[in-house]
């Protein structure tokens, strides 16, 4: 027989019902707070397309703070994951797994285990705030918010600002957002039959912050401060 602390005998049995209870109340406990950082705070996202090549690749794992907007203010050049505002993306296709299987991934992406998919969020830059007026491009061809024509280091190697022509203002609580891939985005431009191509901020679930899988593109989302730092306030 085991003397315990205190002087109290324990039994097998009683020292595996111990363990297991214990075990259980730490799943429980990590399983909330996991809950709480993704509902709150943090998010994990998985990349499935190529429209913000090369600032993030197709299959990378990428996390989103919560707080912002909220707490924090939106930025132009954030990169910000939302849900469609409506008719963005495709139906999504009939999921490949198990119902058992099915079940077990729904659960583990509810509960922050598992990194979202691609069915209802998109991720994309945001280029105009409200109130700014974005217009390509000038003669450089380069796209110009509030009269300022902006460098766009981040683009995909070899795109232009942007194929199309276009000139918006964006409205009161919407934001104007291009992928860094330009030739091979699916962004405000080609959802102009859509409320202009205006994605509401409350649609908006958080800002990128880092890459975290794989391990060798570890590190955080370009945020280059330098490339809006003479674009003025829209005027009111």
């Amino acid at each position: 027989m085991t003397q315990a602390i205190g002087g109290r005998s324990t039994t097998p049995s009683r020292r595996a019902l111990s363990a297991a209870t214990e075990l259980i109340v730490i799943m429980v406990i990590a399983t909330l707070l996991s809950l709480v950082i993704k509902t709150w705070l943090v998010q994990a996202f998985f990349i499935p397309s190529p429209s913000m090549e090369h600032t993030l690749e197709v299959g990378d794992r990428v996390l989103v703070s919560k707080l912002t907007p909220g707490v924090f203010d939106l930025h132009r050049g954030d990169v910000v994951v939302f849900k469609d505002p409506g008719g963005w993306l495709p139906p999504p296709e009939p999921a490949d797994d198990s119902p058992i299987g099915g079940a077990i991934r729904s659960t583990l992406t509810w509960i922050g285990l598992l990194p979202e998919d691609s069915g209802e969020h998109l991720i994309k830059r945001v280029i105009g705030l409200p109130g700014d007026t974005v217009t390509c491009c000038d003669a450089q061809h380069r796209i110009q918010v509030n009269g300022v024509p902006i460098d766009e280091p981040y683009l995909f190697t070899g795109d232009q600002p942007s194929a199309s022509t276009f000139k918006v203002t964006v409205q009161p609580g919407k934001l104007w957002v291009m992928g860094d891939h330009r030739s091979d985005s699916a962004d405000s431009r080609e959802h102009r039959y859509l409320d202009d191509g205006q994605v509401p901020i409350t649609r908006v679930v958080g800002k990128a912050f880092s890459v975290v899988w794989p391990l060798n593109r570890f590190g955080g989302v370009t945020e280059p401060d330098q490339v809006f730092a003479r674009v003025p306030d829209p005027k009111k």
